[in-house]
């Protein structure tokens, strides 16, 4: 999903608590990864993998600058001859500790096998987040959690991509104030059409 889409996204969602949400998440995100340097392990369930999230991640970490954002993907399923950016197996859970970050996106209850991961990861002290469906237990693991609930308006795809744009963001978003969408529409249009800053 480019910026016009995620910034559409958010003028449809003005008004609502999901914009706060997401930068409220996305900045505990940024803020358990950067300092650390990195270390940021995705899991999804067995059902479900994010592949999307961790594309975007690794978007967002080359155009803010931050590699830290980039995540390593933890599949459930490995096969053999899968690249080696994609072998990564639940075992790696067992050992990610301190420094590390872990950030689980569950639509469902994962199976047991994975909380305990989870659960013994935290305990080892990597901080653990989630984007999950609502389930206490995977709350329960979370330092800090998104629910996106059945029925709460938005889906867990565009969670996904609201999350990972404002994880990349250098700067937080200006006060919207009483503008005109007109205004709004012509700021985007400048921040989005302005050359990247130079890096020394």
């Amino acid at each position: 999903m480019d910026a016009v889409r995620v910034a559409l996204l958010r003028e449809v969602l003005a008004g609502t608590e999901w914009p706060g949400e997401v930068r409220r998440f996305a900045g505990a995100l940024r803020g358990a990864v950067v300092p650390r340097g990195g270390g940021l392990l995705l899991v999804g369930t067995e059902e479900y993998e994010p592949w999307h999230l961790a594309a975007h991640l690794v978007d967002e970490s080359v155009w803010s600058g931050l590699p830290e954002l980039a995540p390593t993907l933890v599949r459930h399923r490995v096969r053999p001859g899968d690249p080696a950016h994609l072998s990564v197996g639940p075992g790696r859970l067992e050992s990610a500790g301190r420094g590390e970050t872990l950030l689980v996106v569950a639509p469902e209850r994962p199976g047991a096998g994975l909380l305990q991961r989870v659960h013994d990861a935290r305990r080892a002290g990597a901080t653990v987040l989630t984007l999950d469906g609502g389930d206490p237990e995977v709350r329960g693991l979370a330092h800090e959690a998104l629910a996106v609930a059945e029925g709460s308006g938005v889906d867990l795809e565009t969670v996904q991509h609201l999350v990972s744009a404002a994880a990349g963001e250098n700067s937080l978003p200006s006060p919207r104030g009483n503008r005109r969408f007109r205004d709004r529409l012509s700021d985007l249009v400048d921040r989005l059409t302005a050359p990247p800053p130079q890096r020394w």
